[in-house]
């Protein structure tokens, strides 16, 4: 064998040994919180495989940037979000990062069809939690009729946290 070859496999069996020795991760259990406000917990914790607390490794390149995540959505408003614009067909829905997007539909009584994409962002429930983008196959709508859906929005996510009794 020549030396530059020897060199080169000398140099891939030590890559190769020094990943092996790393330890690896695994993700821990996924579980959606009942209380109002309704927040999904996602944790990643490591396996027990004798990783130093703190410590790191290669796995960790390809996993979430911190050990314990927690996105929140509030229900309420996640539901009336659905409730308004039931009539768009969903095409996408997280409720983990809190995004809804629909497809293209016409409004009862209406002659223009829209398209949506939610955002709720904060487990609040308040004007700041909810980010709406609206489209037509023109393009965007105006900022007027963005803020009706928002208010519509947010009057039934109100209207469903106090049927709830959790006022």
């Amino acid at each position: 064998m020549k030396p530059a070859k020897l060199g080169n496999l000398t140099a891939m069996l030590v890559c190769c040994t020094a990943l092996a020795a790393c330890g690896g991760r695994g993700l821990g259990p996924v579980t959606v919180g009942g209380n109002s406000e309704a927040p999904a917990t996602i944790t990643d914790s490591p396996r027990e495989t004798g990783n130093v607390e703190g410590g790191s490794s290669i796995w960790d390149l390809f996993g979430p940037d911190t050990a314990e995540q927690t996105v929140a959505v509030n229900k309420y408003i996640w539901n009336a979000s659905l409730d308004v614009l039931n009539f768009l067909p969903l095409e996408m829905v997280d409720p983990f990062t809190g995004v809804i997007s629909t497809g293209y539909g016409t409004p009862p009584g209406g002659g223009r069809a829209y398209r949506a994409t939610i955002h709720i962002k904060d487990p609040a429930l308040e004007a700041r939690s909810l980010r709406i983008a609206l489209q037509t196959r023109g393009g965007p709508v105006s900022a007027g009729t963005t803020r009706a859906i928002e208010d519509a929005i947010l009057s039934r996510a109100r209207q469903l946290r106090i049927a709830d009794n959790k006022f």
